[in-house]
């Protein structure tokens, strides 16, 4: 049986080891092919312990099989900052749908609705009037893309999101197979609560 929990405060500190390696297992897949390491998702994944932050989690059992972060976007001002600094929204009137991570056997049932809502949920308690999210950028001729991928698009339109015009951050991670980590692009998504 399947079951959700929304975590915030210190309910998200006994969490995060289960998180840390559901999120190098799914984004070791198109398109993040992430070749994650616990060490560092060890000290990323602290932010989500700060005030206002949600961690979503979904489980079989003991088992997690899906989670979904979220935070006040001024969290992640230094990543992100700059690719807001043309838009009319300040930070502080943003909350940032960080990761959804889910097993690809869970896929497909609901739990990215449950996701949202869980976020979204968290960001009108805060006050925030939009929510956001970023999604990686890969070329449609990328030799590691799945002949049968299908992106995720239209579910972020039927939840109201749209992709902001020029709203590109860029972050570093190693790909797997590469000897170094190089730069990707993000596009950020937004709406309006």
């Amino acid at each position: 049986m399947i079951t959700t929990r929304v975590l915030t405060g210190h309910d998200v500190a006994p969490a995060l080891e289960d998180l840390a390696r559901l999120r190098i297992a799914v984004f070791r897949d198109w398109p993040y092919l992430y070749d994650g390491d616990l060490d560092y998702e060890r000290d990323y994944l602290k932010v989500y312990q700060a005030p206002g932050a949600v961690v979503v989690t979904a489980w079989d059992g003991d088992r997690m099989i899906g989670a979904s972060t979220g935070a006040p976007m001024e969290d992640h001002a230094a990543d992100f900052a700059a690719a807001f600094a043309h838009r009319p929204e300040k930070l502080d009137q943003i909350f940032y749908c960080s990761e959804s991570v889910l097993l690809p056997e869970y896929r497909g049932h609901g739990l990215g609705h449950v996701f949202f809502d869980g976020r979204e949920a968290q960001a009108r308690s805060l006050g925030r009037r939009y929510s956001a999210f970023a999604s990686v950028k890969r070329p449609a001729d990328h030799p590691m893309r799945p002949a049968d991928y299908r992106p995720l698009d239209g579910f972020w339109r039927k939840r109201g999101y749209a992709p902001l015009p020029g709203v590109i951050a860029e972050f570093d991670w190693k790909d797997i197979g590469e000897p170094a980590s190089t730069r990707k692009p993000l596009q950020f998504w937004m709406k309006e609560l």
